[in-house]
């Protein structure tokens, strides 16, 4: 299956895409990942979501079209020139919560409700503060990460790193877990207790 096989491709997606390419930003989510978030967001009615690593909104982009009516979505990255660009195109959004702070703050701070997915796509929240990040989701949420498959922008000893979050990742108990060997190498993982 190849990108153009991908359907709905958020009416967005093109222009934030380009605008991300002026800048010079070379890190985006593929279509493949888009498209799973959307799915597994619109499985849920009044949710709660974070997107950690906001980049210039191309996941953004999929998860916004899934939110249901009373949902609502923060999302995080440190890079204000990325949040920018992202704020440009969905700040009207009262249902969207744009973030530039520090995520590994963000998360040692944060005491509201938990959330219904989390999709970790930055340093924390993945390779950082992994446990505080899964205890801030519901029973039957879901945490999401990408970029699990050897890339070609990865630095050097990156691939022991990825590694270990598997490994630490396959031993919690409480979550149940699914490696997919797709787009840039997703792991989804589902709480239950």
């Amino acid at each position: 299956m190849n990108q153009s096989h991908i359907k709905d491709i958020p009416a967005l997606y093109s222009n934030i895409q380009s605008k991300a390419k002026e800048i010079g930003f070379n890190m985006p989510s593929d279509l493949y990942i888009g498209s799973l978030l959307k799915t597994l967001i619109s499985s849920r009615i009044n949710a709660n979501i974070l997107e950690i690593g906001t980049g210039a909104g191309l996941s953004l982009a999929w998860m916004v079209d899934a939110l249901s009516k009373n949902s609502q979505l923060t999302t995080i990255d440190n890079d204000p020139q990325l949040t920018n660009i992202a704020k440009e195109f969905f700040e009207e959004n009262p249902k969207l919560n744009i973030l530039c702070e520090d995520g590994g703050k963000w998360i040692e701070n944060y005491n509201g409700p938990p959330f219904d997915l989390i999709f970790a796509d930055a340093w924390p929240g993945k390779y950082s503060h992994l446990d505080e990040t899964l205890a801030m989701i519901k029973p039957g949420g879901f945490y999401v990460i990408d970029d699990m498959n050897p890339q070609k922008n990865w630095p050097l000893g990156h691939a022991e790193k990825a590694e270990q979050l598997i490994q630490t990742l396959e031993e919690r108990k409480n979550f149940n877990l699914t490696k997919m060997n797709w787009s840039t190498g997703v792991i989804l993982m589902t709480k239950i207790k």
